[in-house]
């Protein structure tokens, strides 16, 4: 059988399918609760996850035991992590203790992380945020927010009729 670029690609299509489908098996694993995403990288979530509908996880990983809420329509790229637990450092050893300080993370709606984004417990990112990639996001991103940075600030406004209107016609990825 001779390979061509045409056959090439129709392979490489079937391998990304049955990649996803392999990536998201694993992850429903890892969740309690029958929802219904795609993984198309490796995904890790936690039996603390609750998901909206139409996720797309393309590689996040979610460390500790605080919960996680992550809204409808929401899309990870690769590499992402969210830590929930931390060292506590105000406790009765240096420089912390064996205590852990467990905290929330509350993702909007309509949320984009970019690839190798990082989201510390006790954030909330509002609906429609975007978050650029290699971020690190340490406090609260107001809906709409264009973030980026280490730690992650807000540069950039989506345009919100633009916004509202895409949510009122119903037309998601």
């Amino acid at each position: 059988m001779e390979l061509n670029v045409k056959t090439l690609g129709k392979l490489r299509i079937k391998i990304r399918k049955i990649e996803s489908f392999i990536f998201t098996v694993l992850a429903k694993i890892t969740v309690s609760g029958n929802y219904k995403f795609k993984a198309n990288g490796y995904t890790k979530l936690s039996k603390q996850t609750s998901l909206g509908v139409n996720c797309h996880f393309n590689g996040l990983i979610i460390n500790g035991k605080g919960n996680v809420i992550i809204g409808d329509n929401f899309h990870s790229g690769p590499n992402c992590r969210f830590i929930t637990v931390n060292h506590n450092i105000n406790g009765s050893l240096l420089p912390y203790d064996q205590t852990e300080v467990i905290k929330n993370i509350t993702i909007g709606e309509n949320v984009w992380l970019g690839r190798d984004v990082t989201i510390l417990g006790g954030v909330t990112i509002g609906e429609g945020a975007i978050i650029q990639a290699c971020s690190v996001v340490s406090s609260n991103i107001a809906p709409l927010a264009i973030a980026g940075g280490h730690p992650a600030r807000t540069f950039s406004q989506r345009d919100e009729k633009h916004y509202f209107q895409l949510k009122a016609d119903k037309i998601f990825l």
